[in-house]
């Protein structure tokens, strides 16, 4: 009985040392997009698909294991700023075996700008490795129901001004269209283009007509 005990302990203790040794750190820092300082938010975080593991803070940081393979959303929410919802995949794991995620906060009323959405040059066909941060707007609409958002599309102000529009046009349009394959209902995205004429930076150089060509999403209510 002692030895069985005893082998009993040595596997649980393996176990739970092969738990430790696969244990992954999911952690990151909530700032303001604009300062930089940082924001004290109400944090949660969740499983994705199933959402059975969940947890929250109300701090301006975050850390929390995750295991396996499993992604985890993470909302952060503050008084003042729009929400903004973050994926974590383990396969971005790094050497310390951690998983660094900072979510930057956009007051209310301002845009927010999808640094990562990428377009063919002069099309509207859309890049894969865009998903992932369209899959972050998708997760955070399916959250909070509520929120309905305006897509505006933005070119650099080379060539016909009538061109640009409709390329803008066209972009957000697959964007909606992403997003509602994904199951977001159409009437919650409304869209808007603006072609080249409200450039972020003025200068003739290929690093700021790439900065003008965006798309930015605005919360319109949430």
């Amino acid at each position: 009985m002692k030895k069985l005990t005893a082998l009993i302990l040595i596997i649980f203790g393996a176990h739970v040392l092969y738990a430790q040794n696969d244990a992954i750190t999911a952690e990151g820092k909530i700032t303001d997009a604009r300062t930089g300082k940082g924001i004290k938010a109400n944090i949660r975080y969740s499983s994705i698909p199933t959402g059975s593991i969940f947890g929250r803070f109300n701090d301006s940081t975050f850390s929390f294991s995750i295991f396996g393979t499993a992604k985890y959303q993470i909302t952060a929410a503050a008084e003042g700023y729009n929400p903004r919802t973050v994926i974590v995949d383990p396969k971005d794991i790094d050497a310390n075996k951690k998983v660094i995620r900072d979510i930057m906060l956009t007051s209310k009323g301002q845009t927010i700008i999808l640094n990562h959405l990428i377009f063919s040059q002069g099309k509207s066909v859309i890049d894969p490795k865009s998903y992932p941060e369209l899959d972050e707007v998708v997760q955070m609409m399916k959250e909070n129901t509520r929120i309905e958002i305006q897509l505006e599309g933005h070119t650099d102000n080379v060539g016909s001004p009538k061109a640009n529009l409709e390329l803008s046009q066209s972009r957000v349009d697959a964007v909606k269209k992403y997003l509602v394959e994904k199951g977001i209902a159409k009437g919650r995205i409304q869209t808007k283009a603006f072609g080249g004429s409200q450039p972020l930076a003025n200068e003739m150089t290929p690093e700021a007509r790439a900065k003008n060509r965006r798309v930015e999403m605005r919360i319109l209510k949430d």
